[in-house]
């Protein structure tokens, strides 16, 4: 199972960072990279998902992320293998959108995974949580009330 390491403080819940998790809030209104390149962020981003139903995007997302970083090929085939089952292969248990094309290739070549494998799915995830879920998400309940705890600077 994949997740986003960390607790956050939502609704009164205690939160154990190493830093304000919210030092860079401010920021998170500029672009979905923003949210994306912070671990609050990230955690703020899996919340709202989930309200929505469709975590499964940012956990993707996450996992490619994690997988690109893998240096030896018995990892990177059980991980492969990881996503493949959880994310890509039809009626996955957290099945990703993608188009036929896309899912057909990682299955042709998921037997013999790279680096890159999951790249093109990535990028379409991306693209569904920039253009959908990100809007959303400045909208949300989770990003405001979260904006509204932040203490000025």
């Amino acid at each position: 199972m994949w997740k986003v390491p960390g607790t956050f403080a939502f609704a009164g819940r205690l939160c154990c960072f190493p830093k304000d998790p919210l030092e860079d809030i401010d920021t998170w209104g500029e672009s979905v990279d923003k949210v994306l390149s912070s671990k609050a962020g990230q955690i703020a981003f899996v919340e709202f998902l989930k309200s929505e139903y469709s975590e499964e995007n940012i956990l993707f997302w996450l996992a490619c992320e994690e997988y690109k970083n893998i240096k030896n090929s018995p990892e990177m085939i059980s991980s492969a293998n990881r996503i493949y089952t959880e994310f890509v292969q039809t009626d996955a248990p957290r099945q990703i959108n993608i188009d036929c094309t896309t899912r057909e290739n990682i299955t042709k070549n998921i037997s013999q995974p790279t680096l890159t494998s999951f790249d093109s799915a990535q990028k379409l995830i991306y693209s569904l949580m920039a253009r959908d879920c990100y809007p959303r998400f400045l909208k949300s309940d989770v990003y405001q009330g979260l904006l509204m705890r932040k203490e000025p600077s």
